[in-house]
């Protein structure tokens, strides 16, 4: 397993990061959950991403379970806030009473004393930006956090925060976690290229597009029956991936892949590792069989002619629309 430092930081994370979106407290079992996070150490993952709003809270209670025989400082935990997180009104968004809050409720569900990156899972377009940096900074002055990221904030929203945090001399932002894929690369145009010039690095969800880009959904035939495309949560969000030009063009791939000596998924996520800015690419898992193929694509070069015949193959269905930077789906 490769590692990365995470943006300008001086933090290093594992280049594929193991994700719960979906899986634990929900689409899997508790022990299954387990399974899959060892194999993910087993493989040499250090870096687990996970939110106070996956499985309604569950999901971080299922991480911290699973990691609580490991040498703490050998890992770094992310988790997020901004999503509802139960009834009242402040249990959502990201005022500095439901940061502070939700920090501490993620922290005893973790069984840890301190995240290494805390993120805010959406821009709060209802509280001052002030208001959030400076509760985050405090955050990071007290030792409950170590570093400070965001998940799928525009290019100008990010911009307006590191404004602030440079006035005001608060502790930066070092990662922005946006959906990234060969087939969606919307933050190519803008959101990389202000982040680097402000030190952020990219922590990249759904790499493999949810599945699509293991090449299993065959254009003109029904999705596999307890696929993620087959209902729950995930089903809306993989859905518009699912129509049959695109699902011919993932099939295109397939024999790139093969002259790689990759499977799909492996090329997937190896393309994605391949591009400018990023630092990490968060994977699931379903089964621990899944961890060790996704991992096999770390430290894999990807070649110019393999890139060129990627880019030829998606030509007509890659979205790129910077409008569309934070994803339809809420709460990857």
């Amino acid at each position: 397993m490769q590692h990365r430092r995470l943006g300008a930081s001086g933090l290093r994370v594992s280049e594929i990061i193991l994700g719960n979106w979906i899986t634990h407290g929900s689409q899997i079992d508790d022990q299954t959950a387990i399974d899959c996070v060892h194999a993910a150490l087993d493989a040499g993952i250090t870096t687990f991403d996970t939110a106070d709003v996956y499985a309604a809270t569950a999901a971080e209670s299922v991480l911290g379970g699973a990691l609580r025989d490991q040498r703490r400082e050998a890992l770094e935990i992310a988790t997020k806030v901004y999503w509802p997180t139960g009834p009242g009104p402040n249990d959502r968004g990201l005022s500095r009473k439901h940061i502070r809050e939700s920090l501490h409720a993620s922290l005893r569900r973790l069984g840890t004393d301190y995240v290494d990156l805390y993120q805010a899972h959406r821009f709060d377009h209802e509280t001052p930006l002030e208001e959030t940096l400076h509760a985050f900074n405090d955050l990071v002055r007290e030792g409950k956090v170590l570093y400070l990221g965001v998940s799928e904030w525009r290019a100008e929203e990010i911009d307006a925060a590191m404004q602030i945090i440079e006035r005001d001399n608060l502790a930066p932002l070092v990662s922005n976690q946006p959906q990234y894929s060969m087939l969606w690369r919307v933050i190519e145009a803008e959101v990389v290229p202000m982040s680097q010039r402000h030190g952020i690095g990219q922590i990249v969800w759904s790499p493999i597009a949810q599945g699509v880009l293991s090449g299993k959904y065959l254009p003109g035939q029904q999705v596999p029956a307890g696929s993620r495309a087959s209902g729950g949560e995930g089903a809306g969000f993989i859905s518009r991936f699912l129509d049959e030009p695109i699902l011919e063009a993932v099939q295109r791939l397939r024999p790139i892949a093969q002259d790689s000596g990759l499977t799909m998924s492996q090329l997937a996520i190896a393309w994605v590792l391949a591009q400018q800015g990023i630092s990490a690419a968060i994977i699931g898992a379903s089964v621990p069989e899944q961890v060790a193929e996704n991992v096999a694509a770390s430290g894999v070069t990807v070649t110019p002619d393999t890139l060129a015949a990627i880019d030829s193959a998606l030509a007509d269905v890659v979205v790129r629309d910077p409008a569309l930077t934070q994803s339809p789906n809420p709460r990857p």
